[in-house]
């Protein structure tokens, strides 16, 4: 009979060991508001269909609703209230937000691929030399139905003309195709990033593009940015040519694949894209020579407040410098940030502080939500609050404070802080790593305790000096020397990714394993004095689920064409076709996580191919599963492909199969696989995952809802 009176002491002192919590570890409130914030806009990428969505943002203000109305103002509870109503309001706002802005800015796809005549206004133009052509993104109509569309097309090198520059209209002939989903579960999804960038096809162009208009004569944005990229190129040829251009324009499209990779592999690939470290070394570098230049001038000095003038100098700075390279959400970012800093430093604030980083992250994802999913923004905050974290660390502290010793001692201190900043940002960038791009450089904080200092301090500066002397044309120099140190970073970064284990692979790691390694981080970073460790529980609990992960028995393409099986050769991919598709490879390698050369179906003994069809038997799960791979377009027989359809467990085609062919378990035609997407099986566990699963009611997936096939049992 005292079951209810007790309940409620036990939540009473429950919500009081809450409220001592947050009063004793400190609430953090600007830092937790973004994080909620950012909540909401993952649940609306996570959650299916608008139904949820509603759900969710009606359900987070009936929390607030109901923590305004019982827990009173003047309660007992202040903490908790705050905590409650804000970080509810801060998820359902983040929700809402994001699907306003998909619902604004979002163009459905085109239908199918087409093939037809296409008139339009060049709005931007991209050159990639290093691939031998050149994307312009078209304002257009879709052929047929004549809806105005943007299309992005690539354009081989040799069809280029001068006269293909925004502002251009044209008329060429192209094939269009909708953008590409993920190839596979777990893939890098181009159809939801092109639905926030308004692009509703992709293509290319068939034969030559004639120019109906000319663009206007007047020099654009784009137009210095290419004449500042060539000039770069014409002065220092070469690979350091090509990332001294992209550190002066922001052009990356002359990079090679090869040294692209090798920097990729070495964990120094943020140094090829304009980011934070190459916006704070412009800012500093202005900041600190107006700062220097401005004292030698006492009647300024004695009138004017030189840190003011000094961050005016950085700010302008900054700004030009990310309208030069593009001015691409990554460096819109940083510049962002970089502005916060510079107004903390004016008003005499804490440079660099977790309020600031939220200030920042806020401020990006109000303008840009789509940012959160994607790599580039998790990665560059991800590792400025690691860098804050770990700084206001006590130990660290302590290890820093100032003291009397020997400036050798100091130096020994200074790298040794360094060279532990790289290890945490590592730690911090791994998880990210391995969930969008599968694998991570393991050498890549000993590679960037050489590589960071040496870009900022070394080569930055003098592709500025070689600039500002080639307006008399004295730069030569300048840009020798900007060259070597360009050459040794990139002999740095090949000889980083050339040793034994510098790139671990992975299977494509789950949402679950990932959203246990941003809880952890997210409490490691945001709360201060031991509490904090207790954010190694779910980045420790990730880390066991990371490793105990194993690939999917089968990877299955959208189309059907490619398939890879793992599990028969230790370390290598078994796949149906071996052609020269790179994109097709490497995507299958990446999310089987292993390295090397595929081998083709055929050549393996455990296969019995002929050129139509594969069997093959795989042993998952304590039973033999048998598969049929269909390998050809030409006519089978219909009745000779019903009696091997019925042999076998699943048979998986990239063209459609007759009603007659019934597979024991799944047939995975191009009809089930325009439904599904990519798939990937897992034999022993009888699942079968494909990407329609990921996408629900989003408005860049056109397929409806894959039909789930349940496995049968033995005797069926």
């Amino acid at each position: 009979q005292h079951g209810p009176w007790r309940k409620r002491v036990d939540l009473a002192s429950g919500l009081s060991a809450i409220e001592a919590f947050l009063a004793r570890a400190g609430f953090a409130r600007a830092p937790w508001l973004v994080v909620g914030f950012a909540a909401g806009i993952a649940a609306w990428f996570v959650l299916p269909t608008a139904a949820w969505w509603t759900a969710l943002i009606a359900a987070c203000c009936a929390i607030a609703g109901s923590a305004k109305v019982l827990l009173r103002a003047d309660g007992p509870l202040p903490f908790l209230r705050q905590a409650v109503i804000a970080l509810a309001l801060a998820i359902a706002l983040g929700c809402g937000h994001v699907w306003i802005k998909s619902a604004l800015v979002g163009v459905a796809p085109i239908a199918r691929p087409q093939v037809g005549e296409l008139a339009g206004l060049v709005l931007s133009r991209q050159e990639q030399p290093a691939q031998g052509r050149v994307r312009l993104l078209l304002a257009t109509r879709e052929p047929g139905s004549g809806r105005a569309i943007k299309a992005r097309i690539n354009l081989p090198a040799e069809l280029d003309r001068p006269e293909l520059r925004p502002g251009a209209t044209v008329r060429l002939r192209a094939r269009l195709v909708p953008p590409a989903p993920p190839m596979l579960p777990g893939g890098y999804d181009f159809a939801r990033a092109a639905w926030f960038q308004g692009i509703a096809a992709t293509g290319a162009a068939l034969g030559e593009v004639t120019v109906l208009r000319s663009a206007p004569r007047q020099s654009g944005l784009e137009d210095v940015q290419r004449a500042l990229s060539a000039h770069v190129r014409t002065q220092l040829p070469g690979p350091a040519g090509a990332i001294a251009a992209a550190y002066a324009s922001g052009d990356r499209g002359a990079i090679a694949q090869a040294d692209d990779e090798a920097m990729r592999n070495s964990g120094l690939a943020h140094l090829l894209s304009i980011s934070g470290l190459h916006v704070s070394a412009v800012i500093a570098a202005v900041y600190v020579l107006v700062l220097r230049l401005g004292a030698l001038w006492p009647w300024l000095a004695l009138r004017v407040r030189l840190p003011l003038v000094a961050a005016a100098g950085g700010a302008l700075a900054g700004i030009g410098y990310t309208v030069l390279t593009g001015a691409e959400v990554p460096t819109v970012r940083s510049v962002i940030a970089s502005l916060l800093v510079l107004a903390a430093l004016t008003l005499g604030r804490e440079a660099l502080s977790l309020r600031m980083i939220a200030v920042a992250a806020f401020v990006v994802l109000v303008f840009w939500p789509e940012a959160l999913v994607g790599p580039s923004f998790q990665m560059s905050f991800a590792a400025v609050m690691a860098i804050v974290a770990l700084s206001g660390a006590a130990p660290v502290a302590a290890f820093m404070a100032p003291r009397e010793e020997s400036w050798l001692t100091r130096m020994g201190r200074n790298l040794a802080m360094l060279l532990l900043t790289g290890v945490v940002i590592e730690l911090a960038l791994l998880p990210i790593g391995l969930f969008h791009f599968h694998q991570a450089g393991v050498y890549g904080a000993l590679a960037n305790v050489i590589a960071i200092p040496l870009t900022t301090f070394v080569s930055m500066p003098l592709i500025a000096l070689a600039l500002l002397l080639d307006t008399v044309g004295l730069g030569a120099p300048a840009w020798w020397l900007a060259g070597q140190s360009l050459d040794l970073l990139l002999a740095l970064a090949h000889f980083t990714a050339s040793q034994p284990g510098a790139v671990s692979t992975m299977p494509a790691m789950g949402g679950g394993a990932f959203l246990l390694f941003v809880a952890g981080g997210l409490w490691l970073a945001l709360w201060q004095g031991p509490v904090r460790l207790w954010g190694l529980a779910p980045a420790g609990l990730g880390a066991i689920l990371l490793v105990a992960l194993t690939p999917p028995d089968l990877l299955v393409s959208g189309d059907g064409r490619h398939v890879g099986l793992t599990g028969e050769m230790p370390d290598e991919l078994l796949v149906l076709r071996e052609g020269r598709e790179g994109y097709a490879r490497d995507t299958l390698l990446e999310l089987a996580g292993m390295s090397g050369t595929p081998r083709g179906l055929d050549r393996w003994p455990g296969a019995q191919c002929n050129p139509d069809l594969c069997h093959v038997t795989l042993r998952r799960g304590g039973r033999n599963w048998h598969l049929l791979l269909t390998r050809t377009r030409d006519r089978l027989p219909e009745r000779s492909l019903a009696a091997a359809c019925e042999r076998v467990d699943l048979v998986i085609s990239d063209r459609w199969l007759p009603g007659s062919c019934r597979p024991r378990w799944l047939k995975a035609d191009r009809r089930y696989l325009e439904r599904s997407g990519g798939l990937a099986i897992r034999l022993g566990d009888h699942a079968v995952i494909s990407v329609a699963d990921g996408q629900g009611e989003h408005g860049w997936w056109t397929g409806p809802a894959p039909r789930r096939t349940r496995p049968k049992s033995n005797n069926q």
